[in-house]
């Protein structure tokens, strides 16, 4: 958790007396086992989970759905204060304390990310309750709801093991001290200081159901917990924020489909840009540009193979579909279903529709392509040759720039709106081709086919500074023949379009913290209401993370480090960040956690250690 805002108090003691309202987005946790995840309130109650993966069919779906949609609490018997509530260090085990009249209550949670080589189900909840100080009572509520109509589960026990089922799903809950449990009701139980009370909750998808005593359970998350902590020990010391990265590369490895390599750009969907509004998506589905965004996440604080995971996901899953790269995928490589709504679920705060699907699929977006060759050229550089496959899908994908760049395109922000010639995709689209040229140096490449990527660099780049930069203004705009600017131009200073520090990329920088600047440290992604879309939005998080790289690259590490403080400032209770935040409350908005959030903000950090003493 970062520390307070100097001279501000922190944030008052959680008192849930009403679980009718909202909690904010911000104060929930993240547990996950890489396969799917929970999302956690700071009252004990689990009130997202999908199963068997990310994308599936929510057990647990409160969050969106209302409480018919089902949760699964632990908690004080009354009211309390959660008088601290963290991650365990360097690990993805959750701990919540209350402060009740009889003494505290903490409550430990997690998944299990590693179960091969074991008999474990291959998702598994594990949560205990302790009592330090002497007896508290405490409540324990198990009300699972399977998909879209919050089916009821057929149960039955086995052996003092509850087992919830429908078709194809099935789940274990069992207890230690032995409780016998039925879905739905609330529960009280007696938590002493030398007997605390643990839970499992064990997941099977069309396979056998694999059961697992809490005790040993409670020993696997342990095992477990130390080998996160472990794969943390080797990551820089001197990297600045070292907790704050750490912690958001955690999040990234737990929002990375293990199965097939794929990262997810969050776990949840339909949680709202605006409160009340309808700009809500579903972002259970991997986007190659997230992905090629986290490879170079991974490579620049020395994790390879987590790099070159993401490269073999890509690798497969765009195979149907080449040479067009895809703007977003399934887990398993495939097209998404289309976007629907779901007329009956109430919504974030009351902010409809919630939608299944997401109609960005069908988008051409032109920067994908510049975002996989980079993080290609990335890999090479990192002394990690493509395989002759790779390498022949690179080159598809910039024969494909190449022969569609003067075509408009969605853009980066998947405008549900005409297609433009976005000055950011063009750009993304030079750099495709220039990373192209640079990795073709490594790799056998027809001489022909260099020369026209050559010449269509050469075109491009002459195009871009024709028709998108405004001379009077000094900046690169959002797209040709507007005066609109727009914050994913801050990747200028990494592209090497014209050297990090230019006339022109210095006025871009200046441009969009002046015109987009939505108050302290946050950005507008894009000048609000200019996006074809009905009702407003939050300020854009990954943008200021992208200021902070921009100005760090550009020769400005001073302010770049003043405007990263702020921001990790500005992080949720448990460091974790949504997509976007209301500019006037500092509320997070949008899916939650936000794997390009933490991306940027992993790259961000790289960038200051590589500006040197003067940014930390």
């Amino acid at each position: 958790m970062p520390p307070p805002i100097p001279g501000q108090p922190g944030p008052p003691p959680w008192t849930y007396a009403d679980r009718d309202r909202e909690i904010a987005i911000e104060d929930y946790g993240l547990l996950g086992d890489t396969r799917t995840a929970a999302l956690v309130a700071p009252d004990g109650s689990v009130d997202w989970l999908c199963i068997p993966r990310f994308d599936g069919r929510p057990v647990f779906g409160r969050l969106v759905g209302g409480p018919a949609a089902g949760s699964f609490r632990l908690a004080p018997a009354v009211p309390a204060a959660v008088v601290e509530r963290r991650y365990l260090p360097e690990c993805a085990t959750l701990e919540t304390t209350w402060q009740t009249e009889a003494g505290r209550l903490i409550l430990t949670e997690g998944m299990v990310a590693e179960v091969s080589g074991r008999l474990l189900p291959p998702t598994m909840l594990v949560r205990r309750l302790a009592a330090p100080d002497g007896p508290v009572e405490a409540v324990i509520s198990f009300d699972p709801r399977l998909g879209e109509g919050h089916a009821r589960p057929h149960t039955h026990h086995r052996d003092q093991v509850l087992v919830a089922g429908w078709p194809t799903v099935a789940l274990a809950l069992s207890t230690t001290p032995r409780m016998h449990l039925e879905p739905g009701p609330t529960y009280e139980i007696t938590v002493t200081h030398d007997r605390p009370f643990t839970c499992v909750l064990a997941v099977a998808d069309r396979e056998p159901l694999v059961y697992v005593a809490p005790d040993a359970a409670w020993d696997v998350l342990e095992a477990d917990q130390r080998r996160w902590q472990a794969w943390c020990r080797d990551i820089d010391p001197d990297i600045p924020c070292r907790d704050t990265v750490i912690r958001s590369l955690l999040t990234l490895r737990l929002l990375t489909y293990s199965p097939s390599g794929a990262p997810v750009a969050a776990p949840t969907t339909s949680l709202p840009e605006h409160l009340g509004g309808g700009r809500n998506w579903d972002y259970r589905y991997a986007w190659p540009r997230d992905a090629s965004i986290g490879i170079n996440a991974f490579l620049g604080v020395g994790k390879h193979e987590e790099a070159r995971a993401f490269m073999a996901w890509l690798l497969s899953a765009t195979r149907l579909d080449r040479p067009r790269l895809p703007v977003l995928l399934t887990l398993h490589g495939k097209r998404p279903a289309p976007e629907r709504e779901l007329s009956h679920w109430p919504g974030y705060a009351g902010s409809l529709p919630v939608r299944l699907g997401n109609g960005a699929a069908t988008q051409h977006q032109l920067d994908g392509y510049g975002w996989v060759l980079d993080a290609a050229w990335q890999l090479t550089r990192a002394g990690h040759p493509l395989y002759s496959e790779t390498w022949r899908t690179m080159a598809g994908f910039a024969d494909t720039v190449a022969r569609r760049w003067r075509e408009p395109d969605a853009g980066i922000w998947e405008e549900r709106a005409a297609p433009s010639h976005h000055v950011h995709s063009k750009l993304m689209a030079w750099l495709a081709l220039d990373r192209a040229l640079r990795i073709a140096e490594h790799h056998r490449t027809r001489a022909a086919r260099i020369r026209r990527w050559r010449t269509e660099r050469a075109l491009l780049r002459d195009d871009i500074t024709a028709h998108g930069f405004d001379r009077v203004r000094g900046t690169y705009t959002r797209s040709y023949g507007s005066v609109d600017t727009d914050a994913a131009l801050l990747v200028l200073p990494y592209l090497d379009f014209e050297g990090s520090d230019g006339a022109r990329v210095r006025g871009t920088i200046d441009a969009i913290a002046h015109e987009l600047d939505a108050g302290g440290p946050l950005l507008y992604r894009y000048p609000p209401g200019h996006d074809g879309l009905l009702g407003g939005e939050g300020a854009f998080l990954p943008c200021s993370f992208w200021l902070v790289q921009a100005l760090a690259d550009s020769g400005r590490p001073a302010d770049a480090s003043a405007l990263f403080h702020e921001l990790t400032s500005l992080a949720g209770p448990l460091g974790l960040y949504a997509e976007e935040m209301d500019p006037a409350t500092h509320r997070h908005l949008g899916n939650y956690p936000q794997a390009l959030t933490h991306s940027a903000l992993v790259q961000a950090a790289l960038a200051l250690r590589s500006a040197g003493p003067t940014a930390s």
